[in-house]
């Protein structure tokens, strides 16, 4: 995992942000001008075969807790538990007591599968349920294998 704030490549970097975001063009910059002006925020990557193949992006709530803000993986890194991989390196290397995230129905799956507790935020937006995921510091480790 590599802090993509000193990435050589931002267009990269924009590209792959844009595939967790609403594609609109001028957010996407806003969103990535935050990651990399507020020192508090977090953008992370992973590099396989020299390009950048997925990234998450965290933002503080507190010192215990973490908002997962953005996750992406590129369509042909998807399903390598390349994602799930990110998280689980983050939460080794910041000791966050708690990682929240918001999704819908499409990546809830995803969510449950690399441990997070789900609960539904009901219709968020018409014919749109949202669900908060949590994944504490000792779920974590207990899917990790470690005994607490």
């Amino acid at each position: 995992m590599i802090d993509l704030k000193t990435y050589n490549d931002l267009t990269e970097v924009k590209s792959l942000l844009a595939e967790c975001m609403w594609p609109n063009e001028e957010r996407i910059s806003r969103e990535l001008d935050k990651y990399l002006t507020d020192d508090s925020r977090g953008l992370y990557g992973e590099i396989i075969h020299n390009q950048l193949a997925g990234l998450i992006g965290i933002v503080p709530y507190s010192d215990d807790v973490v908002e997962l803000k953005h996750i992406a993986i590129k369509p042909q890194y998807r399903w390598h538990r390349l994602g799930a991989n990110l998280i689980h390196e983050y939460m080794q290397s910041y000791h966050p007591a708690k990682m929240i995230a918001e999704t819908d129905q499409d990546a809830v799956g995803f969510y449950s599968k690399v441990g997070f507790e789900i609960h539904s935020l009901g219709e968020q937006y018409p014919g749109v349920e949202r669900f908060q995921c949590i994944l504490s510091k000792d779920q974590e480790l207990i899917l990790k294998g470690i005994r607490i």
